[in-house]
């Protein structure tokens, strides 16, 4: 599977699609029915003498029927017993204004203060142009006429001396805390070790991804995609989500890997590293929450499930020489551009990932642009990129596991075959590496390694750079259709090509 690593541009998100109003001709204000909001004049009997006068309500000035309430009843002759009322102790209160109708269309049929055709149904409504967007512009216009036409109503009521509208939830404690193992209780006790990365070579050039505090030393973990542009002779800060800003660098890179460790040039003290969980525990179903800064939009929290394990990924620039290799962790949690290096938590807040890289669906949605989340987002394993980062911090440079054979990365078979070309067969496989001493050679195609099954040369490497070097592991080969097993040594190779 190829994807896109995400995060390593700093991209201005693109401007809202703009939706032109509907002309006038299409877009008419409904005019509010006859006698609406007008006091009805009412003419009173004459004053009894003192003590015999009966008891009279005086009804509320008519007004149509608000959303969702019963009409209005007529109010009874003078001297005959009021009907019981419709809303509340005595009819009160009164139905709330007609507020002018946006658009077309509404609630359950026409808008408020929509007029009535000659039969008492609502006005049709007119035809409006722009297709999804407009309707969805729509219906942001209807709720934000109904929160007003409440929030008029409310007012006018306080105005008049009755009270208050709004409604207290129950036993809400002042100070209202969330349980330690919430989603809110474990990102409140994550985020402050999470930060913001910002990337600039020398010529300006840059990108914005996320990272997480390692240690206690300062070390700070991330993709190497994220710091790529400024390992040589660029620039590197760190923002914490309290706002602080700090100078970091490059202590060591692994581009195959796609994982970087940082340092923090002047570490603050107290710094709280975030507690590492076992990747391979990891069952398919469990909880993820994902921390970065997607679209330069730091210490965002999203959550998800996980949807796979050991899912091969190569992620890179597609020519082959400069992918990055993982057998990734999938989640569903939302992960965009800036989301990279940032930390995949369990639902313990034990990180079990480095998000690095998404699966795109065409070219990024409505007006192109950079790609964004549909739920297909693919992790480091925390327990690879822990190996990794070790290395990196003792010496600088990563160590790969090898079996010392070129794989065929085109290749249309059932496995990772043996690149036949492209260099003599002592290039191809190397005699004396771990794969030539097993008897492999250019030709065959690996169908199985430790135990599973491979389909492509990029699957191969991915579960390959899950071991270490000098790990025995058993592999599966077939030549001229025979299958064969046996037992290789990792061998190891230290760097980039």
């Amino acid at each position: 599977m190829s994807t896109e690593n995400e995060g390593t541009a700093a991209p201005t998100p693109p401007a809202a699609p703009s939706v032109p109003p509907a002309p006038a001709s299409e877009t008419q204000d409904a005019a509010p029915a006859p006698g609406v909001g007008e006091p009805v004049t009412q003419q009173l009997p004459p004053t009894p003498p003192p003590g015999t006068e009966p008891t009279q309500q005086i009804p509320p000035a008519q007004a149509p029927p608000a959303y969702g309430q019963a009409p209005a009843q007529t109010p009874p002759a003078y001297g005959q017993a009021p009907a019981p009322a419709a809303h509340g102790a005595e009819g009160w209160p009164p139905p709330p204004p007609t507020v002018p109708a946006y658009g077309a269309g509404g609630h359950g049929g026409g808008a408020w203060g929509a007029p009535l055709t000659t039969d008492g149904a609502p006005a049709p409504k007119p035809k409006g142009r722009g297709g999804l967007i407009a309707g969805v512009l729509v219906a942001a216009l209807l709720a934000g006429g109904i929160g007003g036409g409440v929030g008029y109503w409310a007012a006018q009521r306080s105005n008049d001396g009755t009270g208050s509208t709004t409604i207290s939830a129950a036993n809400t404690p002042k100070d209202l805390k969330r349980e330690a193992g919430s989603i809110a209780g474990l990102a409140a006790g994550a985020l402050p070790s999470v930060v913001t990365i910002e990337a600039s070579a020398g010529d300006g050039e840059g990108g914005t991804g996320t990272g997480f505090v390692y240690d206690q030393q300062g070390h700070i973990l991330t993709n190497n995609h994220v710091v790529a542009s400024a390992a040589n002779g660029g620039k590197l800060f760190a923002t914490f989500s309290d706002g602080k800003r700090y100078d970091a660098e490059v202590v060591g890179r692994a581009q195959g890997y796609d994982v970087a460790v940082l340092k923090l040039k002047t570490p603050p003290g107290g710094l709280k590293p975030l507690p590492l969980g076992d990747s391979d525990k990891v069952a398919v179903g469990d909880s993820t929450i994902a921390i970065g800064a997607p679209f330069g939009l730091s210490n965002t929290v999203t959550t998800g499930i996980v949807s796979a394990k050991n899912r091969p990924v190569a992620s890179g620039d597609g020519s082959g020489s400069k992918n990055s290799y993982m057998s990734a962790l999938q989640t569903d949690a939302s992960i965009n551009p800036g989301n990279s290096g940032g930390p995949l938590l369990d639902g313990r807040g034990a990180v079990i990932g480095i998000n690095s890289a998404i699966q795109s669906a065409g070219n990024g949605g409505f007006g192109g642009g950079q790609a964004g989340s549909i739920g297909l987002g693919f992790a480091i394993p925390i327990n690879q990129a822990k190996n990794v980062a070790e290395s990196l911090i003792k010496t600088g440079k990563p160590v790969y596991p090898v079996i010392s054979v070129s794989v065929d990365l085109q290749a249309k078979s059932e496995g990772a075959k043996i690149s036949e070309q492209g260099g003599a067969a002592n290039e191809l496989v190397d005699p004396n590496g771990p794969a030539g001493k097993a008897g492999l050679k250019p030709g065959d195609v690996i169908t199985e390694f430790g135990g599973k099954p491979v389909d492509s040369g990029p699957t191969l490497i991915s579960m390959i750079w899950t071991y270490k070097p000098g790990e025995t592991v058993k592999l599966t080969y077939l030549r001229g259709g025979k299958p064969t097993t046996v037992d290789i040594t990792l061998g190891s190779r230290v760097g980039d090509k």
